[in-house]
């Protein structure tokens, strides 16, 4: 059985972009409320980041997809009691550059600030809630899946077959637009409950009992 949350997400309404800003109901968007609701962009198919005409970058829009994949998922009670901030750590590589840190600058997920951090070995990410892995680590990629099996690490890439290999969310562009696939099983074999909303959002929601089925 699927261990799936349900969750409510607000602010749904029609938004409508602007070069500069982003306007709800004539009032410009703070920037905790801009990222608290880019899920709910994405789900009515309005996300400011992808639909205005002056397009942010594909890291930009990954890196708001990182810092909204902590607000619709649950990790279990000693993972959340064990650190005061929210850490998001991004090993090999880095893609998204200064993006990122600007994306979170003094942002919260469940009352834990949220921190960006570079890692280079898969053994430091056991601090990490959420863990992109860069497309640079593909040829260690078994590697670094089995040091955090025992984990309870929310991995992320945009590396081919992602989900496929033992992965939990993959980064995919469809029609010029990033979006995201997601191995259910792989995510609660590590503790993890994801919620219904956030599913509801993937591309597609595999259930395969270990990597390559």
């Amino acid at each position: 059985m699927a261990k799936v949350r349900e969750k409510r997400i607000r602010g749904t309404d029609v938004f409508h972009c602007t070069r500069r800003r982003c306007v709800n109901r004539g009032r410009p968007c703070r920037l905790s409320q801009f990222m608290a609701l880019a899920v709910a962009w994405v789900l009515v198919g309005i996300s400011c980041l992808q639909a205005q005409q002056s397009n942010p970058t594909e890291y930009q829009v990954k890196a708001a997809y990182l810092y909204n994949f902590g607000k619709f998922v649950e990790w279990p009670a000693k993972v959340t009691a064990a650190s005061d901030f929210f850490s998001i750590c991004v090993l090999g590589e880095d893609p998204f550059g200064s993006t990122f840190d600007a994306t979170i600058a003094g942002e919260s997920i469940n009352g834990k600030k949220v921190v960006v951090k570079r890692i280079i070995r898969p053994q430091e990410a056991v601090s990490c809630r959420i863990l992109f892995i860069s497309s640079s680590e593909e040829s260690r990629l078994k590697e670094i899946l089995a040091a955090l099996d025992d984990t309870s690490v929310l991995t992320v890439s945009d590396i081919s077959q992602f989900t496929r290999r033992g992965g939990m969310i993959r980064f995919v562009m469809e029609a010029n637009r990033v979006r995201f696939e997601v191995n259910l099983t792989t995510a609660e074999h590590a503790g993890l409950t994801l919620s219904s909303q956030l599913l509801k959002v993937a591309i597609s929601v595999r259930r395969s009992s270990q990597a390559g089925d």
